[in-house]
């Protein structure tokens, strides 16, 4: 799922649901998940600022093992941005930087 960072959470929002007809899926206030109406695997995520983690990714990806797919990335030097952490809203999740200085949130729902 692409992560689009914004000013603006709310001229964003309206924006994506007025122009590509989306629907609100999930509401942190910092960060709102948008669904395509006819296909709820099409979303978008809009971010503020990440409040637990140093940065803004760029993608999201939901993987079957968060843990594997954490060692891999350190078995492969890949940069962890953010480390391995069970969060609030019920995923647990890292981040790591890919060779061309991308930012990825890898996760598993808890």
């Amino acid at each position: 799922m692409p992560i689009i960072t914004v000013d603006d959470m709310d001229q964003a929002r309206r924006t994506y649901i007025d122009v590509l007809g989306m629907v609100e899926v999930m509401d942190h206030g910092w960060i709102v998940t948008l669904s395509n109406r006819a296909d709820s695997n099409t979303q978008l995520s809009l971010i503020t600022k990440d409040q637990t983690a140093p940065c803004n990714p760029v993608a999201s990806i939901e993987v079957d093992d968060v843990d594997e797919a954490f060692l891999q990335a350190e078995r492969l030097g890949l940069e962890i941005v953010h480390p391995l952490t069970d969060e609030e809203w019920g995923v647990r999740r890292f981040f790591f930087r890919d060779h061309d200085g991308n930012v990825v949130n890898v996760l598993s729902h808890l």
